[in-house]
């Protein structure tokens, strides 16, 4: 089965376990589908780069799945008919990530291979 990654943003109103059981319930409709849910992040309340439906926060959340076609389009179609959701994002991957997304601060580690870059080329000068 294909990987998809989702993010979606929830208004900026609900609490940390409406978000939750939203994120379940989306969860259990990837499951309920024969997919199944290999990460799941809760980035938080965060700023929006715009105004959305005039909020200026929302809470942001990331599920990576294993999931048939059929099962997305039934979470993209969830997403879209709930009013608590502002924006949504499927994308599909060629593999799943390891680790924490970069938002979570898992991506790597820029300085340390800049560090070895400019030795490298100190010592070939």
């Amino acid at each position: 089965m294909p990987f998809y990654e989702t993010v979606f943003i929830a208004r900026q109103d609900l609490t940390e376990g409406q978000v939750k059981d939203l994120t379940k319930g989306f969860e259990d409709i990837i499951k309920k589908e024969g997919g199944k849910v290999t990460k799941t992040e809760q980035w938080g309340l965060r700023n929006l780069a715009y105004r959305i439906n005039k909020s200026r926060k929302g809470h942001y959340t990331l599920i990576e799945s294993d999931a048939p076609g059929d099962a997305i389009i039934e979470v993209e179609r969830n997403l879209r008919l709930n009013e608590d959701v502002m924006r949504y994002m499927t994308i599909k991957l060629e593999e799943l990530s390891d680790g924490p997304s970069v938002v979570m601060g898992g991506g790597r580690n820029n300085s340390d291979d800049d560090n070895e870059d400019n030795n490298s080329k100190k010592e070939a000068a």
